[in-house]
């Protein structure tokens, strides 16, 4: 995976823009094209207190609303960590908007304030998918990115 040249891209289409919903469709239509283990990339944005819901992705349908509370997305956006899962099915909770998911990457997504917005989702139908250096990379992208949005 490219990311030195993914941040590059995503940098350059993504200058001088504020607006977030704006910005997540780009990333998400970037992210998803750049490498084949993504199968589904999307955002779900804070919408009201501990309640999350779809915003721009890429791929097949997502669930539309996923409370704090439930699945891997509920998980990152509770505890703000990043949440890299090898088998969603061992994941305790975990919500399937697509049967044919095996692992998952979820990143908080924070604006300039460090007020979490959303979450970054990346599913992909292949297990264990993902790794360390997908996680730090793509959250050095988000952090780039989303520094510079103005308030949802």
């Amino acid at each position: 995976m490219d990311y030195k040249g993914l941040a590059a891209r995503i940098a350059a289409l993504t200058e001088g823009e504020q607006d977030c919903v704006a910005l997540m469709a780009t990333v998400a239509c970037e992210v998803h094209h750049a490498d084949a283990r993504f199968h589904w990339t999307g955002f779900y944005r804070v919408t009201e207190p501990e309640l999350l819901k779809i915003g721009p992705y890429q791929g097949g349908h997502g669930c539309l609303v996923i409370p704090f509370s439930r699945g891997v997305c509920g998980a990152c956006a509770r505890t703000g960590e990043v949440q890299l899962v090898a088998d969603v099915e061992a994941f305790p909770g975990h919500i399937a908007c697509s049967s044919s998911t095996r692992s998952e990457l979820v990143l908080p997504v924070v604006d300039a304030s460090g007020r979490l917005i959303g979450v970054f989702d990346i599913d992909s139908d292949d297990p264990d998918a993902f790794t360390q250096e997908d996680a730090e990379e793509l959250t050095a992208i988000l952090r780039s990115v989303f520094a510079k949005a103005a308030p949802p």
